[in-house]
């Protein structure tokens, strides 16, 4: 999209391309030596012509991306927007040349005022661009997530890609691939991946998007386009953004406190991968289910909402950076590094809850796969094969992501692999750099400010190393940050842990008393694991002596199937209840008994009723079924559960499932005279409009 907006349409449509297309006619129709004939010509033409169409093509892209966020509801103009409340505006930053500044300037807009930004653009999506935020338009992300929406930070919205066809990777997009940006995925009707879709590590979640093919059934979505017109043509990731930006505006209205980390937080945990067909769906280290064509699935927005309205905020970011190699390495025809980090344990830049993990890499591009592999064996695929890279420039310092371990503890092995892909087996190329930065969260209520956080002292050290710093505590203290602690502080619990001694030619393996950060699952505890919960964050329920979150609390009961679904928000404030106390609850005849009881009162009561009227009116029953046909007709329905059956006597029938019965029998009533039947047409009109309305 960059590259189709980057020159004049007007003058490429009037004056350049009749020339251009003549002259490429003739340079492969007529002989002699042609400027054209060579092959860097003709890829210079093809792409100037692909400018000059898609020119025309784009400028109504925002357009129709604005429609299916916010376009007005029930004025009968096309579809209506997921959040048609919201106030939209739009950046015309694709009009002319794209540089660093015009990019800053666009992701930086206002940034007070305005709280999601919605970008269905990036590089070409030709299988080989390696491209991503220069320094200014990188500085506006960082001031955008601490400084917009009053230091909540601004929500990047992006679209992942649509270089399937070219086998692509949208980690190859640094747009995508950055932590501060959700990035959203297609998925067709039928729940298949779009022959357009990109796989990779960094996609969070996925929406629907057009048919995947032409000629299939599969519904299309509908939104506004130029000239006061309708569309039901708008494709790609690029229609799957704006929906996604949509929910999340739903989400803010209904708690305007989130921040940026928030909402990934809220997206990880109500996206919903059932329903949704790929091979590569895998279980993460804490059990949720994710994929490099979907992330964690379909956004549920009325789950986000429901969330949202009682989400505690995360705490802060924490960035731990490991150097994961000392030299360089050659690849060959497969190289596999792994190390066990601790993730700066003891350190105030400790991570104990992953959110975002980024591989950055130097390395010769080309037909490689990369894959990152966490200590709980979440395997993460940073880089699909790209055969048509054949850059030699290599990947310098690039920040491969990966979203796949969200809320996993990162401490303990992680391994990069590494395969060479390529038909000549000579071509080995050599990593240069492997650095591993861990995002997250560090324990829940640690924080080092506050009054009561344990001072670490040196005067209970036993052991120092090399550089004095503490290693090993005096009996009764706890080592925690570099120093000696009586107990450790709330998020912690004492216990083993191992130390590595390198002392000159040998190594002693032994083990010390340390604070040990509880499980991320849990508030305090008495030992590292998810089951040694002592207390449960806010969003959390204690079971037995663990943490579960309310809606595993929900679903612990497989008799409950898609009912419990729908009671989950009235129990969202309540706490768990037994297993006794639910057989007690289940097997109670009360509610049976009470449920008998009201539908025998209401019985007597409309037998009353009828014996009053006939009373009243002293006719036979003959004589008001043509008075009163709604109340036969919808006795009738009654009996018969929606059911239809043919009835002889009936000039009329119409018979509407889903709709209520006294709608839907009104018209099986037989009619007589002329101005019966005129009733008939108005009957027939106002079911069709019924049927209508029911359908929208």
């Amino acid at each position: 999209l960059r590259l189709c907006i980057s020159q004049s349409p007007l003058v490429n449509a009037l004056v350049f391309i009749p020339v251009l297309l003549f002259l490429l006619i003739k340079s492969f129709k007529g002989g002699g030596a042609s400027p054209f004939r060579t092959l860097k010509m003709r890829q210079n033409l093809t792409k100037y012509l692909k400018t000059c169409l898609c020119a025309f093509v784009f400028f109504r892209h925002g357009t129709r991306c604005a429609g299916e966020v916010a376009a007005v509801a029930n004025n009968g103009v096309c579809g209506v927007g997921v959040a048609y409340n919201a106030k939209i505006g739009g950046v015309r930053m694709l009009d002319g040349e794209v540089t660093d500044v015009v990019e800053a300037h666009s992701l930086s807009l206002n940034r007070q005022h305005i709280h999601i930004y919605s970008a269905s653009w990036g590089p070409e999506d030709d299988g080989k661009s390696l491209d991503g935020p220069a320094k200014l338009a990188k500085e506006a992300f960082l001031q955008g997530i601490t400084q917009g929406r009053g230091g909540l930070g601004s929500i990047f919205v992006w679209a992942s890609g649509n270089g399937g066809r070219e086998q692509d990777s949208c980690n190859c997009d640094g747009y995508t691939n950055s932590i501060y940006t959700l990035s959203i995925s297609s998925s067709t009707q039928s729940g298949n991946v779009p022959w357009y879709s990109e796989p990779c590590s960094s996609t969070l979640a996925t929406t629907f998007t057009l048919r995947s093919h032409f000629g299939t059934n599969e519904k299309k979505s509908v939104t506004t386009d130029l000239r006061q017109k309708c569309t039901e043509s708008h494709t790609g990731t690029s229609a799957s953004a704006p929906l996604a930006a949509g929910i999340i505006a739903l989400t803010l209205e209904a708690n305007m406190n989130l921040t940026w980390r928030d909402m990934q937080h809220l997206v990880v945990r109500t996206s919903m991968p059932r329903h949704l067909s790929t091979g590569d769906w895998r279980t993460n280290g804490v059990g949720r289910r994710v994929s490099h064509s979907y992330g964690y699935g379909l956004l549920d927005a009325g789950a986000m909402v429901a969330l949202a309205q009682n989400w505690t905020a995360v705490g802060p970011q924490h960035e731990c950076v490991i150097n994961m190699l000392t030299e360089p390495r050659d690849i060959g025809d497969r190289l596999v590094i792994s190390r066990s980090v601790d993730a700066c344990w003891g350190r105030l830049e400790y991570v104990s809850s992953l959110e975002h993990v980024q591989a950055r890499i130097t390395l010769q591009r080309g037909k490689l796969a990369l894959h990152l592999l966490s200590p709980l064996g979440t395997r993460a695929t940073l880089l699909f094969p790209r055969p048509n890279d054949f850059s030699s420039e290599g990947f310098n310092d690039w920040a491969f992501m990966s979203t796949h371990s969200w809320d996993e503890d990162p401490q303990g092995e992680w391994t990069l692999e590494i395969e060479n892909m390529a038909a000549n087996s000579r071509d080995y190329g050599v990593l240069s750099q492997f650095t591993l930065i861990l995002w997250g969260t560090g324990p829940s209520v640690v924080n080092p400010a506050s009054s009561d956080f344990p001072r670490p002292s040196n005067n209970s050290c036993k052991t120092f190393d090399a550089q004095q710093i503490c290693i090993e505590c005096s009996p009764g203290f706890s080592l925690f940050l570099q120093g000696c602690v009586k107990l450790c502080p709330p998020g912690f619990t004492s216990g083993p842990q191992l130390l590595n001694l390198s002392l000159e030619n040998w190594v002693d393996l032994s083990s010390v008393q340390a604070c040990l950060p509880c499980h991320a699952a849990c508030l305090t505890c008495s030992g590292p694991g998810p089951t040694d919960c002592l207390s449960c964050p806010p969003h959390s329920h204690l079971v037995l002596t663990s943490c579960l979150h309310q809606n595993q609390v929900q679903r612990k009961s497989p008799s409950s199937g898609g009912v419990q679904r729908d009671k989950a928000p009235e129990q969202t404030g309540a706490g768990p209840a037994s297993d006794s106390d639910s057989a007690d609850r289940a097997s109670s005849p009360l509610p049976t008994v009470l449920a008998v009881l009201s539908c025998a009162l209401v019985l007597i009561v409309l037998a009353g009723l009828f014996l009053l009227l006939q009373k009243r009116w002293g006719r036979p029953a003959q004589s008001w079924r043509t008075t009163l046909p709604s109340v036969y007709s919808h006795s009738r329905g009654i009996r018969l559960g929606f059911h239809c059956s043919q009835q002889s006597q009936r000039k009329a029938k119409i018979c509407y499932k889903g709709i209520p019965t006294v709608w839907g029998d009104e018209d099986m009533i037989t009619y007589e005279s002329e101005s019966d039947s005129e009733e008939v047409d108005s009957h027939s009109e106002r079911t069709a409009f019924i049927k209508t309305q029911s359908s929208i």
